[in-house]
Protein backbone atom coordinates (compact mmCIF):
# COMPACT_ATOMS: atom_id res chain seq x y z
CA UNK A 1 0.00 0.00 0.00
CA UNK A 2 1.32 3.68 -0.16
CA UNK A 3 1.98 4.50 3.30
CA UNK A 4 4.47 1.87 2.87
CA UNK A 5 6.58 4.23 0.12
CA UNK A 6 5.75 7.71 1.41
CA UNK A 7 5.36 9.74 4.90
CA UNK A 8 4.04 12.93 2.90
CA UNK A 9 1.51 13.57 0.04
CA UNK A 10 0.39 17.23 -1.51
CA UNK A 11 -0.51 18.83 -4.16
CA UNK A 12 0.11 22.25 -5.37
CA UNK A 13 -1.52 23.96 -8.11
CA UNK A 14 0.58 22.22 -10.85
CA UNK A 15 2.17 19.53 -9.33
CA UNK A 16 2.32 16.32 -7.05
CA UNK A 17 4.57 15.37 -4.71
CA UNK A 18 5.63 12.20 -3.08
CA UNK A 19 7.98 11.72 -0.39
CA UNK A 20 10.05 7.88 -0.32
CA UNK A 21 10.05 5.61 2.98
CA UNK A 22 11.84 2.63 1.33
CA UNK A 23 14.35 1.74 -1.91
CA UNK A 24 12.47 0.95 -4.22
CA UNK A 25 12.13 1.19 -8.25
CA UNK A 26 10.59 4.33 -9.77
CA UNK A 27 7.83 2.57 -11.46
CA UNK A 28 7.13 0.18 -8.78
CA UNK A 29 6.66 3.68 -6.67
CA UNK A 30 4.58 5.35 -8.85
CA UNK A 31 2.41 2.12 -8.94
CA UNK A 32 1.84 2.05 -5.89
CA UNK A 33 0.96 5.94 -5.04
CA UNK A 34 -0.92 6.19 -7.32
CA UNK A 35 -3.13 3.85 -6.81
CA UNK A 36 -5.40 2.30 -10.07
CA UNK A 37 -2.95 4.04 -12.46
CA UNK A 38 -2.02 1.81 -15.29
CA UNK A 39 1.50 0.73 -16.46
CA UNK A 40 0.91 2.32 -19.74
CA UNK A 41 0.12 5.44 -18.29
CA UNK A 42 2.98 5.65 -16.11
CA UNK A 43 5.00 5.10 -18.72
CA UNK A 44 3.62 7.70 -20.30
CA UNK A 45 4.29 10.12 -17.66
CA UNK A 46 7.78 9.24 -17.43
CA UNK A 47 8.13 9.61 -21.49
CA UNK A 48 6.47 12.93 -21.60
CA UNK A 49 9.12 13.87 -19.04
CA UNK A 50 6.75 14.97 -16.28
CA UNK A 51 8.13 13.09 -13.31
CA UNK A 52 11.04 14.49 -11.57
CA UNK A 53 13.01 13.32 -8.36
CA UNK A 54 14.85 15.70 -6.30
CA UNK A 55 13.81 19.11 -8.70
CA UNK A 56 15.97 16.47 -12.31
CA UNK A 57 13.10 15.03 -14.88
CA UNK A 58 13.61 11.12 -14.51
CA UNK A 59 12.36 9.05 -17.51
CA UNK A 60 14.05 5.97 -16.33
CA UNK A 61 11.45 3.21 -15.43
CA UNK A 62 14.03 1.23 -13.34
CA UNK A 63 15.45 4.39 -11.52
CA UNK A 64 15.95 3.33 -7.98
CA UNK A 65 14.94 5.71 -5.05
CA UNK A 66 16.42 5.97 -1.92
CA UNK A 67 14.15 7.77 1.55
CA UNK A 68 13.47 10.64 1.52
CA UNK A 69 13.79 11.91 -1.63
CA UNK A 70 11.24 13.78 -3.35
CA UNK A 71 9.31 12.75 -6.32
CA UNK A 72 7.02 15.15 -8.32
CA UNK A 73 4.52 14.49 -10.97
CA UNK A 74 3.88 17.93 -13.12
CA UNK A 75 1.88 18.93 -15.74
CA UNK A 76 3.38 18.66 -18.99
CA UNK A 77 3.55 22.23 -19.68
CA UNK A 78 6.04 22.71 -16.66
CA UNK A 79 7.17 19.28 -16.79
CA UNK A 80 8.75 19.97 -20.58
CA UNK A 81 12.26 20.38 -20.53
CA UNK A 82 15.10 20.73 -23.33
CA UNK A 83 13.73 19.22 -26.30
CA UNK A 84 16.46 17.83 -29.30
CA UNK A 85 16.18 15.63 -32.04
CA UNK A 86 19.18 13.78 -31.94
CA UNK A 87 18.99 13.60 -28.10
CA UNK A 88 17.07 12.48 -25.11
CA UNK A 89 18.50 13.28 -21.39
CA UNK A 90 17.23 10.41 -19.21
CA UNK A 91 19.17 11.00 -16.12
CA UNK A 92 21.23 14.84 -15.13
CA UNK A 93 22.57 16.05 -11.67
CA UNK A 94 25.13 18.33 -11.33
CA UNK A 95 27.89 16.29 -12.19
CA UNK A 96 26.99 13.82 -14.81
CA UNK A 97 24.26 13.88 -17.65
CA UNK A 98 23.13 10.48 -19.52
CA UNK A 99 21.66 10.81 -22.85
CA UNK A 100 19.87 8.29 -25.16
CA UNK A 101 21.25 9.41 -28.37
CA UNK A 102 20.10 8.46 -32.06
CA UNK A 103 21.88 6.94 -35.10
CA UNK A 104 23.50 9.42 -37.09
CA UNK A 105 25.37 12.01 -35.11
CA UNK A 106 28.76 11.93 -33.26
CA UNK A 107 29.60 11.43 -29.77
CA UNK A 108 31.84 14.59 -29.81
CA UNK A 109 33.86 16.40 -32.72
CA UNK A 110 37.15 18.38 -33.02
CA UNK A 111 35.50 20.31 -35.78
CA UNK A 112 33.36 23.41 -35.04
CA UNK A 113 31.37 22.47 -38.32
CA UNK A 114 30.00 19.34 -37.18
CA UNK A 115 27.26 18.72 -34.81
CA UNK A 116 28.03 16.40 -32.10
CA UNK A 117 26.33 15.40 -28.75
CA UNK A 118 28.70 17.34 -26.80
CA UNK A 119 28.19 20.63 -29.02
CA UNK A 120 23.64 20.01 -28.23
CA UNK A 121 24.96 19.43 -24.62
CA UNK A 122 27.05 22.35 -24.28
CA UNK A 123 24.59 24.65 -25.92
CA UNK A 124 21.70 23.47 -23.67
CA UNK A 125 24.42 23.75 -20.54
CA UNK A 126 24.76 27.64 -21.34
CA UNK A 127 20.79 28.20 -22.53
CA UNK A 128 19.83 26.47 -18.95
CA UNK A 129 23.11 28.86 -17.02
CA UNK A 130 24.11 25.96 -15.56
CA UNK A 131 27.89 27.26 -16.00
CA UNK A 132 29.35 23.95 -16.91
CA UNK A 133 30.44 22.13 -19.82
CA UNK A 134 30.23 18.46 -21.46
CA UNK A 135 33.13 16.56 -21.35
CA UNK A 136 33.50 13.15 -23.07
CA UNK A 137 33.37 10.20 -20.80
CA UNK A 138 32.97 7.48 -23.16
CA UNK A 139 31.86 7.44 -27.24
CA UNK A 140 29.46 5.78 -29.47
CA UNK A 141 30.31 5.15 -33.22
CA UNK A 142 27.75 7.77 -35.29
CA UNK A 143 25.46 5.44 -36.73
CA UNK A 144 25.38 3.13 -33.68
CA UNK A 145 22.50 4.60 -30.97
CA UNK A 146 21.57 4.21 -26.95
CA UNK A 147 23.49 5.18 -23.85
CA UNK A 148 26.29 7.22 -22.98
CA UNK A 149 27.86 9.36 -20.43
CA UNK A 150 29.06 12.86 -20.45
CA UNK A 151 30.31 14.75 -17.34
CA UNK A 152 29.87 18.37 -16.51
CA UNK A 153 33.80 19.40 -15.08
CA UNK A 154 36.43 17.70 -16.32
CA UNK A 155 37.86 16.34 -12.27
CA UNK A 156 34.42 14.12 -12.96
CA UNK A 157 35.22 13.53 -16.22
CA UNK A 158 38.88 12.17 -14.88
CA UNK A 159 37.52 10.25 -11.96
CA UNK A 160 35.46 8.11 -14.89
CA UNK A 161 38.95 7.74 -16.55
CA UNK A 162 41.14 6.87 -13.43
CA UNK A 163 38.60 4.04 -12.51
CA UNK A 164 36.95 3.12 -15.86
CA UNK A 165 36.81 -0.32 -15.25
CA UNK A 166 35.92 -0.54 -11.43
CA UNK A 167 33.13 2.25 -12.20
CA UNK A 168 31.88 1.52 -15.20
CA UNK A 169 30.94 -2.41 -14.78
CA UNK A 170 28.38 -3.38 -17.53
CA UNK A 171 27.48 -2.25 -20.74
CA UNK A 172 25.44 -3.90 -23.05
CA UNK A 173 24.70 -4.01 -26.57
CA UNK A 174 22.15 -5.11 -28.87
CA UNK A 175 22.86 -6.21 -32.25
CA UNK A 176 20.99 -7.03 -35.25
CA UNK A 177 23.16 -9.72 -36.97
CA UNK A 178 23.05 -11.40 -40.58
CA UNK A 179 23.40 -15.30 -39.98
CA UNK A 180 23.52 -17.71 -37.22
CA UNK A 181 25.82 -17.64 -34.36
CA UNK A 182 28.12 -20.71 -34.22
CA UNK A 183 26.85 -21.29 -30.41
CA UNK A 184 24.12 -19.41 -28.79
CA UNK A 185 26.74 -18.05 -26.25
CA UNK A 186 30.38 -17.46 -25.72
CA UNK A 187 33.28 -15.21 -26.10
CA UNK A 188 35.55 -13.40 -28.62
CA UNK A 189 39.11 -12.09 -28.09
CA UNK A 190 41.52 -10.81 -30.18
CA UNK A 191 44.17 -7.65 -30.76
CA UNK A 192 42.88 -5.12 -32.83
CA UNK A 193 44.78 -2.50 -34.91
CA UNK A 194 43.75 0.42 -37.66
CA UNK A 195 45.74 -0.10 -40.93
CA UNK A 196 46.11 3.42 -43.07
CA UNK A 197 42.87 3.95 -44.41
CA UNK A 198 41.36 3.68 -40.57
CA UNK A 199 39.93 0.31 -41.41
CA UNK A 200 40.13 -2.09 -38.08
CA UNK A 201 41.66 -5.70 -38.53
CA UNK A 202 41.51 -8.59 -36.11
CA UNK A 203 44.68 -10.91 -35.10
CA UNK A 204 44.46 -13.90 -33.00
CA UNK A 205 48.25 -13.23 -32.53
CA UNK A 206 49.87 -9.71 -31.68
CA UNK A 207 49.61 -7.52 -34.39
CA UNK A 208 50.81 -4.33 -32.29
CA UNK A 209 47.31 -3.61 -31.63
CA UNK A 210 44.88 -3.36 -28.50
CA UNK A 211 43.34 -6.83 -27.20
CA UNK A 212 39.82 -6.82 -27.06
CA UNK A 213 37.20 -9.22 -25.20
CA UNK A 214 33.58 -9.40 -26.20
CA UNK A 215 30.91 -11.85 -24.46
CA UNK A 216 27.96 -12.97 -26.42
CA UNK A 217 24.38 -14.28 -26.16
CA UNK A 218 21.95 -15.06 -28.87
CA UNK A 219 18.54 -13.82 -28.01
CA UNK A 220 16.47 -14.11 -30.77
CA UNK A 221 16.83 -15.61 -34.33
CA UNK A 222 14.73 -16.23 -37.92
CA UNK A 223 14.94 -15.75 -41.49
CA UNK A 224 18.57 -15.08 -41.49
CA UNK A 225 18.70 -12.87 -39.16
CA UNK A 226 19.95 -13.16 -35.43
CA UNK A 227 18.70 -10.60 -32.57
CA UNK A 228 22.19 -10.71 -30.24
CA UNK A 229 23.18 -8.86 -26.81
CA UNK A 230 26.86 -8.16 -26.53
CA UNK A 231 28.86 -7.67 -23.01
CA UNK A 232 32.01 -5.77 -23.52
CA UNK A 233 35.10 -6.38 -21.32
CA UNK A 234 37.32 -3.60 -23.20
CA UNK A 235 36.00 -0.95 -25.22
CA UNK A 236 37.84 -0.64 -28.19
CA UNK A 237 37.23 1.01 -31.36
CA UNK A 238 34.84 -0.94 -33.85
CA UNK A 239 35.28 -3.84 -31.28
CA UNK A 240 31.92 -5.31 -31.81
CA UNK A 241 31.56 -4.83 -34.92
CA UNK A 242 34.55 -6.36 -35.98
CA UNK A 243 33.94 -9.27 -33.21
CA UNK A 244 30.70 -10.23 -35.34
CA UNK A 245 32.30 -10.06 -38.56
CA UNK A 246 35.27 -12.68 -37.32
CA UNK A 247 32.18 -14.99 -36.11
CA UNK A 248 30.76 -14.69 -39.80
CA UNK A 249 27.81 -12.55 -38.48
CA UNK A 250 28.24 -9.17 -39.47
CA UNK A 251 26.01 -6.56 -37.60
CA UNK A 252 22.86 -5.68 -40.13
CA UNK A 253 23.56 -2.53 -42.40
CA UNK A 254 27.47 -2.31 -41.27
CA UNK A 255 28.46 -1.24 -44.94
CA UNK A 256 32.46 -0.96 -43.70
CA UNK A 257 32.45 -4.51 -41.91
CA UNK A 258 29.03 -6.06 -43.28
CA UNK A 259 28.23 -7.48 -46.29
CA UNK A 260 26.93 -4.40 -47.72
CA UNK A 261 23.18 -4.79 -47.14
CA UNK A 262 20.99 -2.64 -45.31
CA UNK A 263 17.73 -3.93 -44.39
CA UNK A 264 16.34 -1.68 -41.67
CA UNK A 265 18.00 1.51 -43.35
CA UNK A 266 20.55 1.89 -40.12
CA UNK A 267 23.29 0.09 -38.50
CA UNK A 268 21.96 -2.77 -36.15
CA UNK A 269 23.81 -1.66 -32.71
CA UNK A 270 22.23 -0.24 -29.61
CA UNK A 271 23.59 0.28 -26.41
CA UNK A 272 21.03 -0.24 -24.19
CA UNK A 273 22.54 -0.98 -20.62
CA UNK A 274 24.48 1.19 -19.06
CA UNK A 275 25.43 0.60 -15.41
CA UNK A 276 27.65 2.97 -13.52
CA UNK A 277 28.74 3.68 -9.55
CA UNK A 278 28.17 7.49 -9.61
CA UNK A 279 31.89 9.21 -9.35
CA UNK A 280 30.43 11.91 -6.48
CA UNK A 281 28.07 10.76 -4.55
CA UNK A 282 28.69 6.50 -5.08
CA UNK A 283 25.26 5.58 -5.71
CA UNK A 284 24.65 2.89 -7.95
CA UNK A 285 23.22 4.21 -11.54
CA UNK A 286 21.36 0.98 -13.77
CA UNK A 287 19.86 2.89 -16.93
CA UNK A 288 18.29 0.71 -20.11
CA UNK A 289 17.15 2.12 -23.55
CA UNK A 290 14.47 -0.03 -25.13
CA UNK A 291 15.78 -1.84 -28.39
CA UNK A 292 14.73 -0.20 -31.60
CA UNK A 293 11.71 -2.02 -32.82
CA UNK A 294 12.85 -2.30 -36.13
CA UNK A 295 15.72 -4.57 -35.19
CA UNK A 296 12.67 -7.38 -34.78
CA UNK A 297 11.47 -6.65 -38.45
CA UNK A 298 14.07 -8.95 -40.39
CA UNK A 299 13.92 -11.54 -37.77
CA UNK A 300 9.56 -11.73 -37.99
CA UNK A 301 9.78 -11.30 -41.23
CA UNK A 302 8.65 -7.56 -41.78
CA UNK A 303 11.23 -6.29 -43.38
CA UNK A 304 11.31 -4.35 -46.90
Amino acid sequence: MAKHYTNKYKKKSQETIFIVREECELMDFLMKVMDGISRTKVKKLLTNDMVFVNDRCISQHDFMLKPNMRVSIKKSSEGSRFKNFWIKIVFEDDHVIVVDKKPGILSSSTSPKDESVKSILNYYLDKSHQHATAHTVHRLDKFTSGLIIFAKSKKVALQFEEDWKERVYDRRYIALVHGELPKSQGTISSYLKDDSHYVTHSSQEDNGGKFAVTHYKKLQSGNGFSLVELQLETGRKNQIRVHLQDLGCPVAGDLKYGDGSDPIKRLGLHAYKLCFNHPVTGEDMRFESDIPKAFYEPIEGNAE
